[in-house]
């Protein structure tokens, strides 16, 4: 019992720490985020900070995973009423979910999406949110066999980050001509790998 006390505990600590650092991203900018200003705005002591965070690139990397889990849960809950069995659109719903999330998260955008300063995405993030949008893709669509599907996936979702990336850091702000580009780029990858398997069955 007491150890199941302490693991919440530790669990509202971080969940304390993370909100803290994400009020400070929005309100100050990702270079602000130390564990001096988190211990300043959360009355935390430093110490319980470097407990679970040692470093600032350890607590963005967990920002990070918290808003691709965030991600991920929005891409559930709105690839249920997509229908189509036409490429094209379903890779613009794929698009469309991610830039939708990105748009209305303006924390996820900052960190992820327009600065460089960070840590990489973590793998195991990506490859969750590309294993889904994958599943997504399959259910409307029937693919061929392609060598390395879930590699393919990771790529593809990749692109469409990317792109967006691209767009959030020359225009400011993400807009439609980074969801159209975005498009462009991701059907194009996706056709050409089908087209690919395609040729390698009838060959």
């Amino acid at each position: 019992m007491e150890h199941l006390a302490k693991q919440n505990r530790s669990r509202e600590r971080i969940n304390t720490i993370l909100d803290t650092a994400d009020k400070i991203l929005l309100e100050h900018g990702v270079e602000e985020i130390t564990v001096a200003n988190i211990a300043k705005y959360s009355g935390l002591k430093r110490t319980s900070t470097y407990k679970f965070f040692p470093t600032p690139d350890s607590l963005k990397a967990m920002m990070i995973s918290r808003y691709l889990d965030a991600c991920l849960k929005d891409v559930k809950e709105n690839s249920s009423n997509i229908s189509t069995d036409q490429p094209s659109i379903i890779v613009m719903r794929c698009v469309e979910m991610l830039y939708n999330f990105f748009k209305n998260s303006k924390g996820a955008q900052i960190l992820i999406l327009s600065n460089s300063l960070v840590t990489p995405v973590s793998s195991s993030s990506l490859h969750e949110l590309s294993s889904e949008i994958q599943s997504i893709v399959e259910v409307n669509i029937k693919l061929p066999e392609m060598f390395n599907k879930d590699g393919v996936f990771r790529v593809f979702t990749q692109i469409i980050l990317s792109i967006l990336a691209l767009n959030t850091k020359e225009s400011g702000e993400l807009n439609e001509v980074g969801k159209i580009e975005a498009h462009r780029a991701a059907h194009a990858y996706l056709l050409n790998w089908i087209n690919q398997s395609n040729q390698g069955v009838s060959s």
